[in-house]
């Protein structure tokens, strides 16, 4: 894994950390998750999913980091035809996206991003997209909309299912987070230790679908 990804995974943990409730708050677990696009956020955001996504082909699940600070960074799967792999991406900005010039705030996509893709066994990334979908389905109803953060917002797309908001804490969306981990690890990996890593996610995923389970029962 290169430095700026390495730098980009620690902000993540940094994230996880500061958001984990403490154990006494386990049973008031909050997410700040909304259906759709915050609001001012969909020029900006969706120039960034582009610029990560390409023209070529186009993902089934995209999660998209817009920081205060710093270049925008992403995890996209793409479908393999049939029972072919299917390709993970991880994907971080050259140079920031969003940034002020002359008075005025300016979208830059001028240099392409810097993107690591590996494959990934077909039955696991449809288990991905399954869970996934899933989970941010339960933790955001219908009728709540994303809102508007003046913090560093995520944009999740699972085949066709947006949700955006802060990085969750807690809950199944913490899980996300850790599988988010484990997917970004994957990239930076070798065959052996990549083969390892999604051993390590289909049981992280096990897990998020008896959370998910225990939690509607």
């Amino acid at each position: 894994m290169n430095r700026r990804a390495l730098c980009l995974l620690a902000g993540l943990l940094a994230g996880q950390a500061l958001l984990a409730p403490p154990a006494s708050a386990a049973d008031d677990c909050r997410v700040d998750l909304g259906r759709g696009w915050p609001p001012a956020t969909e020029n900006y955001g969706s120039t960034v999913e582009q610029l990560f996504a390409g023209t070529a082909r186009k993902p089934v699940l995209t999660l998209t980091r817009l920081p205060l600070r710093g270049v925008e960074s992403g995890l996209q799967l793409f479908a393999g035809e049939d029972d072919a792999d299917w390709w993970l991406r991880y994907s971080t900005a050259d140079e920031r996206v969003s940034a002020w010039s002359g008075g005025r705030l300016e979208l830059r996509t001028a240099r392409p991003p810097e993107q690591v893709e590996v494959p990934m066994p077909a039955a696991l990334g449809r288990r991905v997209v399954t869970e996934w979908q899933r989970t941010l389905g339960a933790l955001t109803p219908q009728d709540r909309a994303a809102e508007f953060f003046d913090d560093e917002v995520l944009l999740f797309v699972v085949d066709g299912l947006r949700v955006s908001g802060l990085q969750p804490g807690c809950g199944p969306g913490e899980e996300l987070m850790q599988q988010l981990e484990l997917m970004i690890d994957a990239t930076g990996d070798d065959e052996e230790d990549r083969a390892e890593r999604w051993l390590k996610l289909g049981e992280s995923l096990d897990q998020l679908e008896q959370s998910l389970a225990g939690a509607a029962g």
